[in-house]
């Protein structure tokens, strides 16, 4: 079920000097609606639906042996996926959400509201639920920050976040190795430094301490050894003739590099907030911290064989957990049409 609105910004400014033309406040993020056009007097909001299959990891604390015999349990879910997004931007060019400025000439962000649902494969069990909004946010000078895309997300678990980076686009995407061994505090995110590997992060180990591998159906050692491959797997036989790329991270120090250099990107904005039951402790240790977040989408065009085209829109997310003095990663990866 989406969340059906209407409402448009209707917020005007002026555009910038020099610029003749009306200018799309979404910019690269009108993709996530499939570049449908503003909404004109009297037109509904733009929207589009997209679903589809993926894989979803996280490392979470056990309490008092309550599952398995370890103070942590893997947990594994193959993923149904359904992300909704509406164009609540406004109903024309040079309208939108406007940011006054007490520093520099107001700003113009183009938005669009989006609704994430996700079920576990194989119970069916609600997995996540997550409502926010993208906006896209224009060049500045003062501060002096490039453009840049974020996403604000409310988690039911207890979690806000605002997620800032780059938009732009490549030929194909470049989708990197990610790693799902723990590590300790203070080592860098980097897959070689300070790891504590488990028994379970081997699919044939038989342990009380992860998802049972019936449960998993279709999961291979090398997807959970590197969730990434499932995204990999699929655009391996498939012709893309253009992507759409979005980085955003909860500090502008942890942007994940695109496969290549990274584009000019904020170096201000973005958190995470959470609730005291997970960031509360710092001095007796946390139940789950929320450490950081960096996620990458891809909004790609796919060539059919007869030469049509069709939209496909993948993700990785990787989210950092702190608890039993290590960082434990939660990561979720999809490809959606």
């Amino acid at each position: 079920m989406a969340i059906e609105t209407t409402f448009k910004y209707g917020h005007v400014i002026a555009p910038p000097a020099g610029v003749a033309t009306p200018r799309d406040p979404r910019g690269l993020l009108a993709g996530l609606v499939g570049n449908l056009p503003l909404a004109g007097a009297g037109q509904d909001n733009p929207k589009r639906s997209w679903s589809g299959q993926g894989f979803n990891l996280i490392w979470r604390p056990n309490f008092n042996g309550r599952s398995g015999t370890k103070d942590f349990f893997l947990e594994l879910n193959m993923t149904q996926e359904t992300l909704e997004f509406t164009d609540i931007s406004g109903s024309g060019p040079n309208i939108g959400i406007a940011n006054r400025g007490a520093l520099q000439i107001d700003i113009l962000l183009g938005g669009i509201s989006y609704l994430q649902q996700v079920t576990d494969s194989f119970s069916g069990v609600g997995q996540h639920f997550e409502p926010g909004v993208w906006i896209n946010v224009p060049a500045t000078t003062s501060p002096a920050e490039p453009g840049s895309v974020v996403r604000m997300g409310s988690i039911p678990h207890g979690t806000t976040v605002n997620l800032e980076g780059v938009a732009f686009t490549a030929p194909k995407p470049l989708i990197a190795n990610t790693t799902i061994t723990p590590f300790k505090v203070g080592s860098p995110d980097d897959g070689i430094t300070g790891l504590a590997h488990f028994p379970e992060e081997t699919l044939a180990t038989v342990t009380t301490s992860r998802t049972p591998p019936a449960h998993v159906p279709g999961l291979t050692q090398p997807v959970l050894t590197n969730p990434n491959a499932l995204l990999q797997d699929v655009i391996a036989s498939q012709d893309i003739i253009q992507t759409t790329v979005l980085i955003i991270a909860s500090d502008p120090t942890l942007m994940p590099a695109p496969g290549g250099p990274l584009p000019a990107h904020a170096t201000a904005g973005g958190g995470i907030a959470s609730i005291g039951f997970l960031s509360g402790g710092v001095s007796t240790g946390f139940n789950a911290n929320v450490l950081s977040t960096t996620a990458i989408f891809w909004i790609e065009t796919v060539k059919n064989p007869d030469g049509t085209t069709f939209l496909q829109l993948q993700y990785t997310q990787r989210v950092l957990l702190v608890f039993n003095g290590l960082v434990w990663p939660h990561i979720s990866v999809a490809t959606l049409t």
